[in-house]
């Protein structure tokens, strides 16, 4: 079955989830709406879409440093409550976000973050170099749509795979920890640090 923006809509409309995590379930189900509802209730991502709206004022800003001293990350991780912001887990969850800042050196939190000044960038290189390669008319569009998306997602910490668990990504990981805590988790920005830049 084809996946439309409708389709996406459609599901965003019935589980309070994001677009893109609509577009990967929706993937994941062949677009079928119904069952990949029941493949997000399984997973316990409508039930952590539920939180998404709740105030995160507490939580973490911790730090990782490699063990060549030459490379580090902080990174600012937020929960509703001081409870939660001092539970082992929670921190140890954020510690792991600054280790996966280290190794990974993503750009942005999410592919929401990328700023439209540089996808407008990447979207005249990209068609430069689909001219070059002879392509022409929508197939160019099509291409194009294709290329940005991946863009977006590897530039992005939530969308890479989790440095510990590399058949999940890190938003996986993510939802994991706010159905554990039962409270809505953010991680709200990082820095790295590389010596000499």
């Amino acid at each position: 079955m084809a996946i439309t923006k409708d389709t996406i809509l459609e599901l965003r409309q019935k589980t309070g989830l994001g677009m893109m995590a609509c577009k990967t379930a929706l993937d994941e189900s062949n677009g079928d709406i119904e069952k990949a509802v029941s493949e997000l209730r399984k997973k316990g991502a409508i039930k952590a879409a539920s939180r998404e709206g709740r105030a995160t004022k507490e939580g973490a800003i911790v730090s990782y440093i490699h063990a060549n001293n030459k490379m580090g990350a902080m990174v600012e991780v937020n929960c509703e409550t001081d409870f939660v912001a001092r539970n082992p887990d929670f921190v140890e969850f954020a510690k792991s976000i600054a280790m996966q800042v280290v190794a990974m050196d993503p750009l942005y939190v999410t592919p929401e973050d990328v700023p439209e000044e540089l996808l407008s960038k990447e979207k005249e290189i990209y068609v430069e170099q689909l001219k070059n390669e002879g392509k022409t008319g929508p197939m160019v569009e099509k291409i194009l749509e294709g290329k940005i998306n991946k863009f977006k997602e590897q530039s992005s910490l939530v969308k890479q795979s989790y440095i510990k668990d590399t058949t999940k990504t890190v938003e996986a990981i993510l939802l994991d920890v706010k159905n554990k805590m039962g409270e809505n988790i953010v991680i709200r920005r990082f820095v790295k640090f590389n010596l000499g830049n």
